[in-house]
């Protein structure tokens, strides 16, 4: 009877045990989730998409002049999304700018491709939540052509960088990209050597899922 008892006891005390580790296990959410802070995960092939907040637009910002652009969107599928704490980790497979105009008389912008995709994103749940866009490999960096007529006849422009790095917010599920320098790959003299680019995205949403709901990063 006694080692019933005992096995009893030592059965009961390691579920007790394992109580609190389960619990704890669930209860931490994942660097991505849906609806909610501590929701539901983002799970990993889930496409995420937004376009610009409302109201606010894209931005080429040079010495020559801006280049400013009302549309602008962006798709991307979930690689990883671990527990926090960590770096979600995406691949950026479309982005694209339309309605664009620069402040420079004569000249119109006739398109903007980006190329090179997809681009290597992440986005950590440390402080300030941190994003982080780049090329694929050093020989296929950010990279985006830039299609000008005008006065002075039709030509390109294009621009390049390794990177460029920004921030996520709760407060309209949105990702901000503020000054972040493009320097120029080829075209003629009337293209700028250098550009800063700023745009805010948002909300960021999960298209994979019925409702397409808010992404948020805990």
């Amino acid at each position: 009877m006694r080692k019933y008892c005992y096995l009893g006891t030592v059965i009961v005390s390691a579920l007790i045990a394992a109580l609190p580790v389960t619990s704890a296990a669930a209860a931490t959410p994942h660097v991505l989730t849906i609806t909610k802070l501590g929701g539901t995960a983002v799970k990993v092939d889930a496409v995420l998409k937004a376009s610009l907040v409302k109201g606010t637009k894209a931005v080429f910002s040079s010495g020559s002049g801006t280049l400013s652009c009302t549309q602008s969107a962006f798709s991307a599928k979930v690689v990883t999304n671990p527990a926090k704490p960590g770096t979600a980790e995406e691949s950026l497979t479309t982005q694209t700018f339309s309605k664009c105009t620069i402040s420079i008389s004569g000249v119109i912008i006739k398109s903007i491709t980006v190329n090179n995709l997809p681009y290597k994103g992440t986005i950590s749940d440390a402080t300030g939540d941190p994003v982080s866009v780049s090329g694929s490999s050093k020989s296929k960096p950010l990279k985006a052509t830039i299609k000008v007529g005008g006065i002075a006849g039709s030509f390109s422009c294009a621009i390049k960088a390794t990177s460029i790095k920004g921030h996520a917010s709760n407060t309209g599920n949105k990702v901000t990209f503020s000054k972040q320098k493009f320097t120029k790959l080829s075209g003629g003299a009337l293209c700028p050597t250098s550009a800063l680019f700023s745009a805010s995205y948002g909300p960021v949403t999960d298209s994979s899922v019925t409702g397409s709901p808010k992404v948020f990063v805990n």
